[in-house]
């Protein structure tokens, strides 16, 4: 793949300022390693915070609305997240899709208006585990991507420029401490790039795929040196440098 590995860590419900201490020791850890583009995306409260208090990495939001402005309580526009520094924002996180009934049209439209405002977007798609056992992982996450992905105007140009990225996250793996073979990996990641390749052409191939579910500094270097993996999206090992670091490690030198 033509970009930097992605390592991005997702903070979810966690963060306070007192957690600035761990961004600034993982975005100096960061800058040793050029090879390697990563990222943090902690609540809304924290971005702009976090903005000011680092360089080397990118910052993010966990969510976006679909609509530019309104009468949406509680929620964030893509434009929001762009004056309060964010350079990029994750949509259709499974937890997102679970406890909110984000369906994969909602989660198009909220890539889509990232996009607009010259967002960076990441995809989440993923199957359950009663759908893998059922042998449906595939067409499962392979349905996520026809329906998930942006198609509006300009998605063509994000996705050649390398602004969209998916990340495949197993619902059974993310948070439970079960990470799913490698090999499985290696299927779905190569299953995901022939959707995206269907979907953009050769730009498709430019996307790059992203692993996440219980990836630890033990799993990681495996894990981001299967084929068709480029790069990861962490949540629990994110929120401390101790942990998030030799993830960092491992797709800079292949080691931890």
């Amino acid at each position: 793949m033509p970009h930097r590995p992605y390592i991005v860590g997702n903070w979810k419900m966690n963060g306070s300022r007192a957690m600035l201490a761990e961004a600034r020791a993982i975005d100096r850890a960061a800058g040793r390693y050029p090879d390697v583009q990563v990222a943090l995306a902690p609540p809304f409260t924290l971005i702009g915070a976090l903005r000011e208090e680092v360089s080397a990495m990118g910052v993010g939001g966990q969510d976006c609305h679909a609509q530019p402005k309104g009468a949406h309580t509680g929620d964030v526009s893509a434009a929001m997240l762009v004056d309060t520094g964010a350079d990029f924002v994750i949509v259709g996180h499974s937890e997102r899709r679970k406890d909110h009934a984000e369906c994969d049209d909602t989660v198009q439209a909220k890539a889509d208006a990232a996009l607009a405002t010259g967002l960076g977007v990441i995809v989440c798609v993923g199957e359950t585990l009663d759908e893998r056992d059922a042998g449906r992982a595939v067409a499962v996450v392979a349905g996520q991507i026809a329906g998930s992905m942006p198609v509006g105007e300009g998605s063509a140009d994000a996705v050649t420029l390398g602004k969209v990225a998916v990340a495949y996250e197993p619902v059974w793996a993310i948070g439970t401490g079960r990470v799913a073979a490698v090999a499985d990996v290696i299927e779905m990641h190569a299953a995901i790039r022939e959707r995206l390749i269907a979907i953009y052409g050769e730009a498709g191939d430019k996307v790059r795929i992203l692993y996440g579910g219980s990836v630890n500094a033990g799993n990681a270097a495996e894990l981001l040196a299967a084929d068709g993996v480029g790069g990861a999206l962490v949540g629990g090992a994110s929120l401390t440098a101790d942990a998030f670091l030799p993830i960092i490690a491992a797709a800079g030198t292949g080691e931890v």
